[in-house]
């Protein structure tokens, strides 16, 4: 009879030539258990997803009320559905008061495209900048103001009008002029390994926005939700853009991400045309009952939250070795750089099968991820720690 792996291999579309074929049957806070019974550590999320772990209790029950009362009533922005108000509400209620709006999208990815969109709109213009080594999604629009040529080049022509600046370059905030649209950065940029901008570099771009009359746009979709320690990871550098995005995290392991600003820009979407941005599934009650669930239990909670920079203490504290030059990042948003003889990808797979899940970094090819779940126990990280150091020990 033909297997699980053989029908993955043969019937779902590839994204490399090397997939990890690790085969999961349940999963329950940062467990993943095999078909033997055995278990692998998640110190991933699902890239930065799953904040308070697999099948938190409170999600799941989130989820089965709702399933009982409607899963898809019309497209986004026609019905009033309570999944959705109670939602934008709690979210809201957490930022500044500016921002009063909210629209609910499928992804990170959408949510990129549905704020570049609106920027053009506003402002009438379409210069868009980014950063260099910068990702922010691999649809056609998200994938122009990615910042790594190798992955763009086989798709082009993407949109025009595309400008990249160095990630905390201050120089580099000279290209941005009356011309500009949109800046769109991380406030923690993500997919370079993890780089930590200097607090003067956010101040200055948002002046500089300010001075131009350009949209300032945070894609928060890695940094949201407690990863970096604070809920929020603006929250660091205290400096405010004029759109948030949000993914990942938000859909507590479901599909969801929003776009969060001022209603007064938020309009935009509402005329001249009609039906300026619009969705199908975007807001889904059953992930808007998860992404409330969520942000109640860390809200409540705050335990949870204020635990990560003390698991980020251990981690620094006990992962070393050798072969590690240092560990960059904040919270549980980290980066573990190794000397650059390691086999990266081979690395990986070998502490896979030793039962921690691992990964890298789009756009650096000597860094280790570490963005665990946040309600992880120091037991687990200790675990997950003493099987790293032991693979670590047969590349010396």
């Amino acid at each position: 009879m033909i297997n699980y792996r053989q029908l993955f291999l043969s019937h779902l579309a590839q994204t490399s030539d090397a997939p990890l074929l690790l085969e999961v049957v349940r999963a329950a806070g940062v467990k993943l258990y095999k078909p033997d019974g055995s278990y692998c550590i998640d110190v991933i999320s699902g890239i930065s997803v799953s904040n308070l772990g697999h099948c938190h209790e409170k999600v799941v029950s989130a989820i089965k009320q709702q399933a009982d009362l409607y899963a898809h009533l019309m497209v986004y922005g026609e019905v009033i559905q309570a999944p959705q108000l109670q939602l934008a509400n709690l979210l809201l209620s957490l930022l500044p008061s500016k921002y009063d709006n909210v629209y609910f999208v499928n992804s990170g990815s959408e949510a990129v495209e549905a704020a570049l969109k609106l920027a053009k709109r506003a402002t009438g213009r379409f210069e868009i900048i980014s950063c260099m080594n910068a990702y922010h999604g691999s649809s056609t629009g998200a994938l122009s103001v990615m910042g790594s040529e190798s992955f763009k080049n086989a798709f082009r022509p993407l949109l025009p009008g595309i400008k990249h600046i160095e990630y905390n370059s201050i120089p580099d905030l000279e290209l941005i002029t009356n011309k500009t649209a949109c800046v769109i950065i991380e406030p923690i940029q993500g997919e370079a390994g993890i780089v930590v901008p200097d607090n003067a570099y956010l101040q200055k771009l948002r002046l500089k926005c300010d001075e131009q009359g350009v949209i300032l746009i945070f894609d928060e979709i890695q940094t949201g939700f407690g990863r970096t320690g604070r809920l929020f990871g603006y929250e660091h550098s205290g400096v405010l853009p004029d759109v948030f995005l949000f993914a990942k995290a938000l859909g507590a392991g479901l599909p969801l991400g929003a776009v969060v600003g001022p209603k007064v820009l938020m309009n935009s979407f509402s005329n001249n045309p009609v039906l300026g941005h619009i969705t199908t599934f975007g807001g889904n009650p059953l992930c808007c009952a998860a992404s409330y669930a969520m942000l109640k239990e860390l809200t409540d909670n705050k335990s949870i939250i204020a635990s990560v920079p003390e698991k980020e203490v251990y981690i620094r504290t006990n992962l070393k070795h050798p072969l590690i030059k240092q560990i960059k990042g904040v919270g549980l948003f980290l980066a573990v750089v190794l000397d650059k003889k390691i086999n990266l990808y081979k690395l990986i797979f070998e502490i896979l099968n030793e039962g921690v899940l691992i990964d890298f970094f789009l756009f650096n090819d000597n860094c280790l991820r570490l963005a665990p779940p946040l309600i992880i126990t120091e037991e687990e990280v200790a675990e997950a720690i003493a099987i790293i150091l032991r693979v670590l020990d047969r590349h010396m």
